[in-house]
């Protein structure tokens, strides 16, 4: 069964008189263990895309399902807590926590607080190749171990949906490729869904399927 699926959808947004049709109607479906990148020109609507389906976007038509539920008003906050990990362009950070705080204070956002959240925080950090690291400020760490934070707040807490914004934009190609492998490894050890939104074209390699965004809808 899809963990995550969009049917029908349509996003528009109003600039004066005129309408902006930025997403035409797309169908799209994904499942635990399933690596796909999500490619297409500036302007395509990707990062839009990418926006509705991690639940931070409302599209104007159509439906958003996880693990086949339709995501409505009342159950987003629920949604992005429980099912959704996020990594963005920017590290987005807070210099004055450590690289485990950082992680840590992400779960006392979804709720996860004391000896739990750090026993998680300290989980992950080390999954993703930073225990000695734990205690660095993100001053002191370099541009690949801020995005492995990154990708560890994302998986703190079990979401079985992971979202990537161009996550090695920032870094150069040696460590960009280590960190794309680091990605799929914990996404395939760990049974989650990971959507990336790239220009990367080293992203393929790691994909299991390209699927291309054109003027709004799934390019063929």
């Amino acid at each position: 069964m899809s963990i995550l699926q969009t049917k029908r959808i349509e996003k528009h947004f109003q600039e004066g008189r005129e309408t902006i049709s930025v997403l035409r109607g797309i169908d799209f479906s994904t499942s635990r263990g399933e690596i796909v990148s999500l490619e297409g020109p500036s302007g395509s609507g990707k990062t839009t895309f990418l926006s509705i389906l991690g639940c931070i976007l409302t599209p104007t038509n159509g439906e958003v399902l996880i693990e086949g539920a339709q995501v409505n008003e009342k159950s987003l906050a629920e949604v992005r807590k429980r099912s959704l990990g996020f990594v963005f362009q920017q590290f987005n950070l807070f210099p004055s926590l450590t690289a485990v705080e950082n992680v840590e204070y992400a779960l006392n956002v979804k709720g996860v607080r004391g000896n739990e959240a750090r026993v998680e925080a300290e989980r992950v950090i080390d999954a993703v190749g930073l225990s000695d690291r734990r205690n660095f400020l993100p001053r002191d760490l370099s541009g690949g171990q801020k995005q492995r934070v990154a990708i560890a707040r994302a998986l703190a807490g079990n979401a079985p949906i992971l979202l990537a914004d161009e996550p090695t934009a920032n870094l150069d190609t040696h460590v960009g490729t280590q960190v794309l492998e680091m990605f799929r490894t914990l996404a395939k050890q760990e049974n989650r869904a990971l959507v990336i939104v790239t220009h990367d074209p080293k992203v393929r390699s790691i994909a299991d399927r390209v699927v291309k965004i054109q003027d709004g809808r799934l390019a063929a």
